[in-house]
């Protein structure tokens, strides 16, 4: 019966993923107008589902995500409830933070439900505290640096092309060159994080994507006709980021069905483990197929049925977007990705993306950026662990009294 729970949860939670991470793929591309919400949610609904079904078992999760030890716990059955207590106070959250509209870390969410059963089953020694406080500071790091890229790449795009006297010809010099360079980002990215390759194969996978891209965009770059009319020559610069920003807001969600969905399968597999050997000195979990298949679809119904309120407040709430500067947000948030991959800083995609947005609308000025939803934005982000935690704990305790452990 737990484990039916567990798998009940588990797609639950990897639903509330689908409609909240959405966001952090295909918002700048429906903000930017590239694409339409419906199209959005059809074609990430798709990818997170292939991505979860065909390299989700190569995520394998540390117990407790290494945050929390359960040495302490002699009882597996306690182990499998405080699993539980996690995904549901993690789902809880999310789902909440979606109803609102407010982009949240469901990583953090579900490390915050394993801190909360932690404490309660073990206080505060079973807590690995220092690795907390690296999430914590990730907090204020990735929004940071994201918003910091975006806001150069930005002013980059801008000085190169917007502003030159004719943009369209400029852009058929500098734009081939930005897109090799983003899909040498996204490719040495997916090559590291999600088929775990080591360093030296990833840069030559990624070095092999930019001369290709951008011998391919150099290409088709050249059949744009150039105007007299300036106004014609910006258009044709957003059309020719248009296609670029579809293909990058595609590779975040293909990457997030592959890497996230152990956030909401991870702990289930745990529990089936425990289940089959009864002992709690498992290590590292494997994702049974048939549970990232679960995964996958709850993600996929999630981006589908309530992915778009999320997207609303990434894509149009915080600032306007055209498809320069969802470009420059792709751009900023895969290489703020890449470095914290790089350095083994675990840092908030969903963070991230929101810095990214931010930091292209004040590269245009602070005018043009909704300080209040932002404000709201980051209270959720600070609210997302102690949240989770206590929900966590709640329930742990309000299960364990049920069962009269």
């Amino acid at each position: 019966m737990l484990t039916a729970i567990a798998i009940l949860t588990g797609v639950f939670m990897a639903f509330a993923i689908g409609a909240n991470d959405v966001a952090n793929g295909m918002a700048t591309a429906v903000g930017a107008r590239a694409i339409t919400v419906r199209q959005a949610a059809l074609i990430a609904a798709f990818l997170e589902f292939l991505g979860a079904v065909m390299f989700g078992a190569t995520v394998t999760k540390t117990i407790a995500s290494g945050i929390v030890s359960i040495d302490h716990i002699q009882d597996p059955n306690k182990v499998i409830i405080g699993a539980i207590s996690a995904l549901v106070a993690a789902t809880a959250w999310v789902l909440l933070a979606t109803y609102y509209a407010m982009p949240v870390s469901t990583t953090h969410s579900i490390i915050g439900g394993m801190v909360g059963f932690g404490l309660v089953s073990g206080g505060a020694r079973v807590i690995y505290w220092d690795k907390l406080w690296k999430i914590v500071l990730s907090w204020f790091v990735s929004p940071v640096v994201g918003g910091v890229l975006s806001f150069i790449v930005f002013k980059i795009l801008a000085w190169t092309m917007l502003h030159r006297e004719h943009p369209l010809k400029a852009a058929k010099k500098v734009a081939p060159l930005m897109i090799g360079f983003t899909f040498f980002l996204i490719s040495f990215l997916f090559s590291l994080k999600t088929l775990k390759k080591g360093y030296a194969e990833s840069m030559r996978y990624g070095l092999i994507f930019f001369f290709v891209v951008t011998l391919v965009s150099w290409l088709l770059v050249r059949r744009f006709s150039t105007s007299d009319k300036v106004n014609d020559e910006y258009n044709a610069v957003e059309q020719i980021f248009r296609r670029v920003q579809v293909l990058t807001s595609a590779y975040v969600c293909f990457s997030h069905g592959a890497n996230d969905v152990a956030n909401a399968v991870g702990p289930v597999a745990l529990i089936m483990l425990i289940n089959r050997t009864h002992s709690t000195s498992v290590g590292s979990v494997e994702i049974p197929k048939f549970v990232l298949f679960l995964g996958g679809l709850g993600i996929a119904l999630g981006v589908l049925l309530y992915g778009y309120k999320v997207m609303q407040t990434i894509g149009h709430d915080i600032t306007e977007l055209n498809n320069t500067r969802g470009f420059s947000i792709d751009f900023g948030t895969a290489t703020t990705v890449l470095l914290s991959s790089i350095f083994g800083f675990p840092i908030s995609t969903t963070h991230t993306v929101v810095g990214a947005v931010t930091g292209v609308g004040l590269a245009r000025g602070i005018e043009v950026v909704n300080i209040d939803v932002l404000k709201d934005i980051l209270i959720s982000w600070f609210v997302t662990v102690p949240f989770s935690a206590g929900a966590s704990a709640l329930t742990y305790l309000a299960l364990t009294s049920m069962m009269h452990f």
